[in-house]
């Protein structure tokens, strides 16, 4: 697994993004668990433990994958990252190990968590019905009527479903309400999904999907006898991506694309934080974030609902600053358009989140003969009902 950098942990901040800007109640609370994370890191037993977790549990490590078809059509050669084939079919069940090994050494009493797509709940849900301990996830009314298989999941796994009508009712009211129980119940552990926030979450969900890269770079040049040229994945908060990025971003060579939610492709319908937003302090930390003339933030949209959020991860802010990450806006009828080809031409029905990553990788890679790694981030069991046209 890939550590953050010493300052990043002892900070929060990559670069000049990051940090942790929140009441003092909560600011106590995330110290304490800022430092348990710099003691588990080092920690053999705790490694070992979660290392047994992701190989027999999740099914670790999760297959690269030589699209034939799809290479064929597009001109370049192309693998994909599938952890869609995890246990409980997506990249979140990495970090959601991860955080509750840590979670019962601190001794909490109760899980919450926020959810989007209801992958990251699904997950959260699970791990928790793994270890024995409550369970709340709070989700947006709108995006729990669009994933209802994720809530019914969810319930069977035996978590209470806090749903808020407020804002957009999507992944920042989701969010905001956890936040807001985090603050009023101490002994609760907040699992938080993505890599934003304040410190210390960018930094723990960077260490714990770090395995997504690791894994990717340890295959690919195990099947192609070098790295590739380029890699792809979406981002929402971002944590998938670097999960994947965090293996090859010293590997200058190596061309690193990311694919927001464009939505209808206007500021007023869309989710692309860095292609249209600005630096802004936001749900705890400094990041880019979808604002008004005002400064406010604005409603964020995305057909995908784990891409429906107007910020983003602080280390996606820097490498969008540093020039590593080239980050482009995908519209939902592209990302639908992927969704159908991947489906058609591989067999593997994508989540729509991890459709507007392939939908990038095709139109940048067309004709090139390249060779490219996508992260596959979910499977799209969830979307296969929803008349996707007409949201």
């Amino acid at each position: 697994m890939n550590t953050p950098t010493p300052e990043t942990l002892e900070n929060g901040y990559f670069g000049q993004f990051g940090g942790r800007f929140v009441p003092p109640v909560l600011d106590v609370k995330l110290a304490n668990l800022a430092l348990e994370f710099q003691k588990v890191i080092k920690d053999p037993t705790f490694i070992e433990e979660l290392h047994y977790y992701l190989k027999y549990y999740v099914g670790r490590p999760s297959p690269l994958y030589y699209a034939r078809r799809l290479s064929e059509t597009v001109g370049s050669k192309i693998y994909l990252k599938r952890e869609d084939l995890n246990h409980t079919g997506a990249h979140k069940i990495n970090n959601c190990l991860g955080q509750i090994i840590m979670a019962k050494r601190m001794g909490a009493k109760e899980i919450i968590a926020e959810t989007g797509a209801g992958q990251h709940g699904v997950a959260t849900a699970t791990v928790a019905a793994l270890f024995g301990i409550p369970c709340k996830i709070f989700m947006g009314a709108r995006d729990a009527e669009r994933q209802k298989l994720n809530v019914q999941r969810m319930k069977l796994l035996g978590a209470e479903i806090v749903t808020t009508e407020e804002g957009t009712a999507s992944l920042k009211d989701a969010v905001d309400s956890a936040l807001g129980y985090y603050i009023q119940h101490p002994d609760a552990f907040y699992l938080l999904g993505s890599a934003v926030g304040p410190h210390p979450y960018p930094a723990m969900i960077h260490f714990f999907q770090s395995v997504i890269g690791t894994e990717a770079r340890e295959q690919i040049l195990e099947l192609e006898n070098r790295l590739p040229d380029s890699i792809f994945a979406c981002v929402g908060g971002g944590s998938n991506a670097i999960g994947l990025f965090s293996g090859f971003l010293e590997d200058k060579d190596v061309a690193i694309y990311a694919a927001e939610g464009g939505g209808a492709g206007t500021l007023s319908r869309t989710a692309s934080t860095l292609v249209m937003g600005r630096p802004a302090v936001f749900q705890g930390t400094y990041s880019y974030c979808l604002l008004d003339d005002a400064d406010q933030p604005l409603p964020a949209y995305s057909i995908a609902s784990g891409l429906d959020y107007p910020g983003v991860g602080p280390e996606h802010a820097n490498l969008k600053e540093t020039g590593r990450v080239t980050y482009h806006s995908i519209t939902d009828d592209e990302a639908i358009q992927a969704f159908k080809d991947l489906s058609n031409l591989e067999g593997i029905i994508p989540a729509i989140e991890s459709s507007h990553a392939v939908a990038l990788a095709m139109k940048i890679l067309k004709g090139k003969n390249e060779l490219a790694v996508v992260n596959l981030s979910g499977r799209g069991d969830k979307d296969v009902e929803r008349d996707m046209e007409k949201e």
